[in-house]
């Protein structure tokens, strides 16, 4: 997410994403510190100040250090 975006926004766009067969999504606000995770058939997990991200399922062996990112 950067400065000139609006999170409702990219929130709508995720959810297309999501329609139209992505299977995991990650949204990284850094403003509020918080990472949505949109999965396919599922609520949006939201998570604070995470320090890794994984892959889970999709891509089994992806791990993602975002710690940081917060900083």
């Amino acid at each position: 997410m950067s400065p000139s975006d609006y999170l409702k926004d990219l929130k709508e766009k995720m959810s297309e994403y999501m329609e139209n067969g992505v299977k995991l999504g990650w949204l990284i606000n850094l403003k509020d510190k918080q990472v949505e995770i949109y999965r396919q058939g599922k609520e949006v997990e939201i998570l604070d100040s995470p320090k890794t991200l994984f892959g889970e399922e999709i891509l089994p062996e992806f791990t993602l250090d975002i710690d940081w990112i917060w900083r």
